[in-house]
């Protein structure tokens, strides 16, 4: 079975509340929180005070996903608001201390790679990962068409023995999720094609049926 994981970044941000609920209704398995710095990636995005206010109005896994230049600094902060987990660039600065760091807090710890970093980047720590994030897009924005050079990193991953958990992120719709699942990923980020759907409950559904 496949996950779907929404990201709050595509909610509309009058209404935060309103999309914390939507994702708990439509049965999904994650909340997928982006926090971008506007230095690493071109973008600024949410607080650890949003991600608390969140954890105590819904009962769901927050998958943070930090897009930041130095994550090592604001990890601690983001799993005291409530974090379940979090995810780190391989490309960001203290790439393995934040990686201990998160095993430390005994959160899942995961890794994330951009479009341009090869999976061989991650050799070395798969090992110590709970989960791969393998970007399908340049990070920073949503609404983005998927890079489908993308389903061979994934391969990739599975070939060097990772079998952790692979999460996919940008771009991802309900038609490229067949083929994601198919190359390994078994947690679909959606984002626009989540909040912009009419039955956010039935492609809950529908991306669950998917599996590899």
């Amino acid at each position: 079975m496949s996950k779907i994981a929404p990201s709050i970044l595509a909610a509309n941000s009058l209404r935060m509340g309103e999309a914390a609920h939507r994702i708990v209704d439509a049965g999904c398995d994650y909340v997928h929180f982006d926090v971008m710095d506007g230095v690493f990636v071109p973008n600024l995005s949410f607080g650890p005070g949003l991600l608390k206010d969140m954890k105590a109005e819904i009962s769901l896994f927050f998958d943070v996903h930090l897009m930041l230049i130095n994550p090592l600094k604001y990890v601690d902060v983001f799993a005291q608001s409530g974090a379940n987990g979090i995810t780190v660039h391989v490309e960001a600065d203290r790439f393995k201390e934040s990686l201990k760091r998160i095993r430390e807090l005994g959160l899942k710890v995961g890794a994330s790679l951009r479009p341009g970093t090869p999976a061989e980047a991650l050799r070395e720590v798969l090992p110590q990962l709970d989960l791969v994030l393998v970007m399908t897009v340049e990070p920073g924005f949503g609404g983005q068409k998927l890079n489908t050079d993308m389903l061979n990193k994934i391969r990739a991953l599975r070939t060097m023995g990772f079998h952790g958990e692979i999460e996919v992120d940008g771009g991802v719709n309900l038609q490229n999720a067949k083929e994601l699942a198919a190359a390994g990923a078994d947690t679909m980020v959606m984002g626009t094609t989540f909040f912009g759907s009419d039955n956010p409950a039935q492609l809950a559904q529908k991306v669950h049926a998917l599996g590899r």
